[in-house]
């Protein structure tokens, strides 16, 4: 995540969910969880040191195809709007990680 971002993560990640997809996130523990559209769940949590993003997704099986399109536009958007990092972006970082390990 972007310096700035980090700050009060649960109410950007609230903020973006409402946004992006015009649901209301229910709590659990950590976690800020919705449904939407062609994703089961949808879990999203701080990850160690509170200066990541953590995201495990559930798909449907049986979404349509217009489903899954309209729900992937909105996820990356959800990911830009939390992180502010593109796609391109997190694609850079996630293999800049990989090749630290």
């Amino acid at each position: 995540m972007k310096r700035g971002h980090t700050k009060d993560l649960r109410a950007t990640v609230t903020g973006a969910f409402r946004e992006c997809f015009g649901v209301e996130p229910q709590p659990e523990a950590e976690k800020a969880v919705i449904t939407f559209g062609a994703l089961a769940r949808l879990e999203v949590w701080p990850g160690s040191g509170g200066k990541t993003v953590v995201v495990n997704t559930v798909s449907r099986k049986d979404a349509s195809e217009a489903e899954i399109l309209d729900t992937n536009r909105r996820f990356r958007t959800f990911l830009e709007k939390v992180t502010d990092f593109t796609a391109k972006e997190r694609v850079k970082r996630a293999k800049k990680a990989v090749e630290k390990e």
